[in-house]
């Protein structure tokens, strides 16, 4: 479907009390207005205007080639808003749509079926029943409660009309060539001396379009953010669908409220996920995976059968199928883990391979290294990577043995079968098969006394 869309995003958000403009707000990982212009996207608006004002450049700068901007200046209401797109319409398509910027769930499916019902030649609104419509514009009938005859606004109704329940969620569809000519007539006739985009709904009744109500499935997709209290109740909100997504589809979940997923996740069959665990970015988890309570993953790939202990953290790495990874341990970009491997307790690991079998299984440090299949890498051991200006590989071949608390200065290259020797410092190649022991020798002193702590006069 190709129709214009515009997104309201000019707004400052004062109740946020922030120097961020509100439609930058991240929910989910992703910022709100971000959310309305993928919701955009799956319209087949490759080119949605975007309204800007309060932080204008910034704003811009976020929506970047997604869609054109105009700027309102001053922020004279929503019809004015309307107003300044008015030379961006592309008048080729014969509906357009009117999104807020700050109402982020808002599905594709929901704003496809509102711009269906304008068809082009209807006014469509986005209506929905609220317990509390505390806020929101009320949508008057007729006597018979069939035609809708305008809208008005909370701060503007009558006693009796705050006490409707049906609102407009601030989301229309109309017809492209009468929105431009109904917008351009509106006045500021009004408390706030505004111009109200609700105004066109009585010049379509006026002029015998037909004004429709599309009502929104999900009191979730309509709700905006004013505050920081709506923030995080929308923020559990979006965290609970993405729960529930993944739980219909086998995924089980310890407690869907304590999990987020700020990206996209996506699961084989039998996966466990424990409670507490964040995942950001790209995340695909194999076939009986686990990941234990309290996990941080992003942009990552956990294989089949591996098991992710509590409090690890794994950020732009790969696991192997059936490795063991945790707890308490830290994969960093370009850490590769093949299958079997088992990266233990405060053991981190960055931008190196680990083979098949290969263990180190904690206290440990591994960056920039290639490490063979069924390495034991020791407590305490790490690689010495960097010399203060440069990185360097360390290549430890299949089947060596590091003891513990050694440090390998790269470059250097420990051969296939090797072993080092407990608190060795390694500063050169040791050839395949060989022990290397590179520490000073252990010398007794007899008759050393340990020093005394002075006593205090008096």
């Amino acid at each position: 479907m190709a129709v214009n869309v515009i997104i309201m995003a000019a707004g400052k958000g004062t109740r946020m009390k922030s120097a961020l403009p509100k439609v930058l707000h991240r929910l989910g990982g992703r910022s709100l207005l971000q959310h309305v212009l993928d919701a955009a996207a799956g319209l087949g608006a490759m080119h949605p205007v975007v309204v800007v004002g309060h932080g204008a450049d910034a704003v811009t700068a976020a929506v970047g080639g997604q869609g054109q901007c105009v700027l309102q200046q001053p922020q004279l209401g929503t019809g004015h808003a309307v107003q300044q797109t008015v030379p961006a319409l592309d008048d080729a398509h014969a509906t357009t749509l009117v999104l807020n910027g700050d109402v982020p769930l808002i599905r594709t499916e929901t704003a496809a079926a509102l711009a269906d019902a304008c068809g082009g030649e209807r006014l469509a609104l986005l209506t929905i029943d609220l317990p509390d419509p505390t806020g929101y514009g009320r949508i008057v009938r007729d006597g018979a409660g069939k035609r809708v005859l305008g809208i008005v606004e909370h701060k503007d109704a009558t006693p009796a009309q705050r006490a409707i329940t049906e609102v407009y969620t601030g989301m229309m569809a109309a017809p492209t060539a009468l929105l431009k000519r109904w917008v351009m007539a509106l006045t500021a006739d009004n408390a706030q001396r505004e111009y109200y985009l609700t105004d066109i709904v009585a010049m379509a009744v006026a002029e015998g379009v037909p004004v429709v109500a599309s009502p929104a499935p999900d009191e979730t997709e309509v709700l905006g953010v004013n505050s920081p209290l709506q923030l995080a109740d929308l923020e559990r909100r979006f965290q609970r669908r993405q729960a529930e997504a993944l739980m219909e589809a086998g995924v089980r979940l310890a407690d869907p409220a304590r999990f987020d997923l700020r990206g996209t996740l996506a699961c084989g069959s039998d996966v466990e996920i424990d409670i507490g665990c964040l995942f950001e970015g790209e995340v695909t988890i194999g076939d009986g995976a686990r990941i234990g309570a309290h996990c941080v993953i992003k942009d990552a790939s956990i294989a089949a059968g591996a098991v992710i202990h509590p409090f690890t953290h794994i950020d732009g790495a790969q696991v192997g199928a059936g490795a063991l990874v945790g707890p308490f341990a830290r994969l960093r970009p370009g850490a590769q883990l093949g299958a079997e491997v088992h990266i233990g307790n405060f053991v981190e690991v960055k931008n190196s391979t680990l083979a098949d079998g290969a263990k180190a299984n904690h206290l440990a440090y591994l960056g920039d290294a290639t490490v063979g299949p069924r390495v034991n890498y020791g407590a305490g051991s790490i690689t010495a990577n960097y010399d203060g200006a440069n990185k360097h590989r360390t290549v430890i071949g299949a089947d060596v043995h590091v003891g513990s608390n050694c440090v390998l200065v790269a470059p250097v290259t420990l051969g296939d079968g090797a072993t080092i020797g407990g608190g060795s410092t390694i500063t050169k190649d040791v050839p395949a098969g060989q022990l290397a022991v590179a520490r000073g020798r252990q010398a007794a002193i007899s008759g050393w006394t340990r020093p005394q702590k002075a006593k205090k006069a008096g």
